[in-house]
């Protein structure tokens, strides 16, 4: 049975980059549509026209619109608009905003992951600009921060965000729900050039597996090639005895996270800065994941005032394996960036590797050694991403090879 009126988006004095839509289906009288804008007097046409052009799009010759603005762009008056067409029990085609040239970079399996950025996918106002604080990763989240009722309306909005947000070369993540919710999430997002899932509250490798799986079956019906990779969050108890399992359930697990929140509610104990009530959790991850050779990624900090109390948590963090961490608050990732910046130390070392490696290399050596200590190909890689890291965080220059002085 369809509804007569549908509401979405949001409106409200603290709300920004985002627009009310009510709609009400009628018999009869074509179109009637109210507008209320912030911007009407220079974007009022604009709108109207978007709007009125949207409900022909989608078979609406009957309806009362009414829709109270607050300066949001295109994409998002799209997907509200479908939202409201699709609650009044329509099923049309959906209206895909077109993919900027922005937006069709790649991943890379083994990339840096030190930061990464959630974004409640219902709020388009932390959308725009996110990119620009340079974090590795954004992550457009579908579930915690999401109220049940906005979650249909959030996985439009966020699909169209993919295709014309620029988040200015951070690696696309999103988070998608747990259960039967989270396949058909990806229905949504899978086909614009997502680079990787967060799977929430993993417990198991089939839980893994049957994602994998309904991601393969978008990726060959939309003819797809490129891959889509998968980070499992921790947040149980039984989460934490099956992380090695959970971590090799699929080649495409290139990082597994924890989430501290959740995990220390299953075990009904207070989270503490210190961290002791996880520390076995976190190491039993860590040591998991590293086995399985894909990246440990710690838990957000969730106070984003205590900027002191994050770097010395990320150092923590940093000490223990984890390769990154997530943040709550763009402020958050410069010290994540300071805190697993590698130390001038390490850099070195990492120089001196390398270095040996390519003078083996260049003398056809097949055994590489500095010092007295044989390097192998493992080491050197790990020294080859801290050189990288280096030069992509300013710390050493690109054409540092050229600078180091001759033995």
């Amino acid at each position: 049975m369809e509804m007569k009126q549908a509401v979405t988006g949001n409106t409200g004095p603290k709300v920004r980059s985002d627009i009310e839509v009510t709609l009400e289906s009628t018999a009869s009288g074509g179109v009637e549509l109210e507008i209320r804008s912030k911007v009407k007097t220079m974007y009022g046409n604009a709108i109207e026209k978007q709007c009125r052009d949207l409900l022909r799009y989608f078979g609406i010759e009957n309806a009362r619109m009414k829709v109270d603005d607050s300066g949001a762009l295109p994409f998002v008056i799209a997907a509200r608009v479908e939202a409201a067409v699709r609650a009044l029990g329509r099923m049309p085609a959906p209206f895909l905003p077109e993919m900027i040239a922005e937006n069709r970079y790649a991943s890379e399996r083994g990339r840096f992951r030190f930061s990464r950025l959630y974004l409640p996918g219902n709020n388009p106002g932390m959308f725009l600009n996110a990119g620009l604080h340079s974090p590795d990763g954004v992550i457009l989240d579908l579930e915690d921060s999401v109220a049940p009722e906005k979650k249909d309306e959030a996985r439009i909005l966020v699909r169209n965000a993919l295709r014309a947000v620029d988040f200015y070369g951070a690696e696309r993540m999103v988070r998608i729900n747990q259960g039967d919710r989270g396949l058909e999430d990806l229905d949504y997002v899978i086909p614009h050039n997502v680079h990787l899932v967060l799977i929430p509250k993993c417990e198991s490798r089939e839980s893994v597996m049957k994602i994998d799986e309904r991601i393969g079956e978008i990726r060959e019906r939309e003819k797809i090639g490129r891959p889509v990779f998968l980070m499992p969050i921790i947040e149980s108890a039984a989460g934490v005895e099956k992380a090695f399992e959970i971590a090799t359930s699929s080649s495409s697990v290139v990082a597994m996270a924890i989430g501290l929140e959740d995990y220390t509610a299953d075990l009904g104990v207070q989270r503490t800065k210190e961290g002791l009530e996880s520390l076995y959790a976190r190491n039993r991850l860590v040591v998991a994941a590293k086995a399985a050779g894909i990246q440990p990624i710690d838990s957000v900090f969730s106070d984003v005032a205590d900027m002191e109390g994050l770097l010395d948590n990320v150092l923590r963090s940093k000490a223990m394996g984890f390769e990154g961490m997530g943040c709550i608050h763009p402020r958050q990732i410069a010290v994540i960036r300071k805190g697993f910046s590698p130390e001038p130390e390490e850099t070195e070392k990492a120089k001196k590797i390398v270095l040996a490696f390519r003078e083996a290399r260049r003398r056809g050596l097949g055994v590489v050694a500095l010092g007295s200590k044989m390097i192998d190909p493992p080491v050197v890689a790990r020294a080859e991403k801290t050189i990288a890291l280096a030069v992509r965080l300013g710390l050493l220059p690109e054409n540092w090879e050229e600078q180091e002085p001759e033995e």
